[in-house]
């Protein structure tokens, strides 16, 4: 071989070794989320997520592709997990117990990453906090301790309250009874009965269950614990809260923005970079079970003045100071 053909075929390889880099650079994240896709809370979520991956060296437009699934009220999950699985993502972020459980049933193999999930150990997720001990990790979000705050909101918003139920799918959440548990435990000290309110992905049965709640319960308000089921019907359950005249608190702050009367919640946004973390760390190698799993640590209280006046309610100066977001 001639010195000049040597020169140009290295020269030509060279050229080419960058795109073959940034080819094999290039990693696939998969991420089905409990929520619809024009979610207005969603994209905010999303756009920390993607930031904290940012922050830690990875880019869309680099080094990263997403492959985004939408399953409202876990509709689809096992499709879903399929279908993500099926285009070889080299980790997995799952929103919500019913997405996680479909891809723990569905891969022992491909890391979980998962968000959005009460009770991780009692959910048969892990082994424990500390030591995984399989492909799943993440951040679960609430323990039962979190019901007592529930009640006392209610009872301080509404001192003659009497009656709390609990409003959840128990087939999209299936970890309700951690809560209502933690409920009762708290219910004697503050002098209210605890009960549940079981209903269906469907917007008769939900209208139906809050009607017979609020005609057989005086004095009586609800808890909105999270569910993919009451997120996904979130406008009817407010709308049937104000109809009825029953004092809410709710798991999420997207309720209170929407014209429900309180909340109790995680920062979804600080959590959803948070998350990036785990992922940042298994694309350079971790395994899920050697991530311990880390609980919620941030909380924001948010008030709905507006909707308390329109259900004849009266702020006491005490809630109105603690809440981290007032809207007038």
């Amino acid at each position: 071989m001639r010195r000049r053909e040597f020169i140009t075929l290295v020269g030509g390889a060279a050229a080419t070794w960058p795109l073959v880099a940034r080819a094999q650079q290039m990693r696939r994240i998969g991420i089905v989320i409990a929520l619809s896709e024009g979610d207005p809370e969603l994209k905010k979520w999303l756009e920390a997520f993607r930031e904290g991956l940012e922050r830690l060296g990875w880019s869309e437009s680099r080094n990263v592709h997403f492959d985004y699934r939408f399953a409202p009220a876990g509709s689809r999950a096992e499709q879903l997990a399929k279908e993500l699985l099926a285009l070889e993502p080299d980790v997995i972020l799952a929103f919500s117990t019913p997405v996680a459980a479909a891809f723990q049933r569905e891969t022992h193999t491909v890391p979980v990453v998962f968000l959005g999930i009460a009770d991780a150990i009692t959910q048969g997720f892990v082994r424990s906090l500390a030591h995984p001990e399989a492909n799943l990790t993440g951040l679960t979000m609430y323990e039962a301790s979190v019901s007592s705050k529930y009640l006392s909101m209610l009872k301080e918003i509404q001192p003659q309250l009497t009656h709390a139920a609990f409003l959840v799918n128990p087939a999209t959440a299936p970890y309700y009874a951690v809560y209502l548990q933690g409920a009762k435990d708290a219910a004697p000290s503050l002098g209210v009965e605890v009960g549940l309110v079981p209903i269906k992905d469907d917007a008769t049965d939900i209208e139906h269950a809050i009607a017979r709640f609020a005609h057989t319960s005086p004095k009586a308000g609800l808890v909105v614990v999270g569910d993919s089921t009451t997120n996904s019907h979130r406008d009817l359950i407010i709308s049937l809260t104000a109809k009825y005249r029953l004092p809410a608190v709710y798991w999420n702050t997207f309720f209170v923005t929407a014209g429900g009367l309180m909340s109790y919640a995680v920062d979804w946004v600080n959590e959803f970079g948070k998350v990036a973390y785990y992922v940042d760390r298994i694309l350079r190698g971790a395994k899920p079970a050697d991530l311990p799993v880390q609980a919620a640590t941030k909380f924001v209280t948010a008030l709905n003045v507006k909707t308390a006046k329109a259900l004849g309610l009266t702020v006491p100066a005490g809630l109105l100071v603690a809440a981290d977001q007032v809207i007038e």
